[in-house]
């Protein structure tokens, strides 16, 4: 289903593109495979609860604050850590809470080793089908194209690089110049600034309600790819379109 609110006429037409990275364009729960592999029975819910866990984290670290600290809305959090640090830290709940039985069993250098095996794979993640399809035709109408993702630079250049998609990009932006994680506006800044382009110019893409919602609220141009049929968030403020495939950011820029 695709869900088009009506829009002024007087608002320009978008003129480019970014897509969130992680369950956008990568599908985070690929991992799944291999956790099953190394926690037999355990999987599917180990990479769920690492995806929910690294979110929440990133949360934590952008809006935490020590005791007495006054400084300003948009200077740098104390407790910032790149992205890979996060996602190791929630791989490493993850695996305590959902496999404790079989992590209690579990040598150090075996856990260690069973992490390791987990975050290489961070590198290696799926494309969903439609991402090069959809990327190749946005080159071919001459659109610009970029990523904007919590992932840190190393991470987001190897899973780009993995899954073929480097030369379909002109931008792969980190908010890691900013230190501010998503929905932080300092994140959603880096995409203007790297475009030259203001908010609503610019299609922002991602599968997360959450993060079509901190977009639209900067004032991007928003798709929401709801692939598993979810309702949005209740906070008042819907996406300018939402759609069940990456495809549908298409029809912003008819050939």
């Amino acid at each position: 289903m695709d869900i088009r609110p009506s829009s002024s006429p007087d608002t320009p037409p978008p003129r480019a593109v970014l897509f969130d990275a992680y369950g956008t364009l990568f599908d985070v729960h690929s991992v799944g495979r291999l956790a099953e592999e190394l926690f037999p029975g355990h999987g599917a819910a180990l990479s769920l609860l690492w995806r929910d866990k690294q979110i929440e984290y990133t949360r934590l670290v952008t809006t935490s604050r020590r005791h007495g600290e006054l400084g300003t809305p948009d200077s740098s959090p104390p407790f910032y850590r790149p992205f890979g640090e996060l996602t190791r830290a929630a791989l490493v709940y993850a695996i305590k809470k959902i496999a404790n039985n079989d992590h209690s069993t579990m040598g150090i250098a075996e856990f260690d080793a069973k992490v390791t095996r987990l975050m290489a794979q961070y590198h290696h993640l799926d494309a969903f089908a439609d991402a090069r399809e959809v990327l190749t035709a946005l080159k071919a109408r001459n659109i610009p194209t970029g990523i904007l993702s919590n992932g840190d630079p190393e991470m987001l250049g190897a899973v780009v690089r993995n899954a073929g998609l480097a030369d379909l990009l002109d931008h792969v932006i980190s908010v890691d110049r900013v230190r501010h994680y998503k929905t932080h506006p300092e994140a959603y800044g880096l995409g203007v600034h790297a475009l030259g382009l203001h908010p609503d110019q610019i299609v922002f893409v991602s599968s997360n309600s959450w993060d079509a919602l901190g977009a639209a609220w900067y004032g991007y141009t928003t798709l929401w790819v709801n692939r598993a049929g979810l309702p949005f968030e209740e906070l008042g403020t819907m996406p300018t379109r939402t759609a069940s495939t990456l495809g549908a950011v298409l029809d912003f820029f008819p050939a």
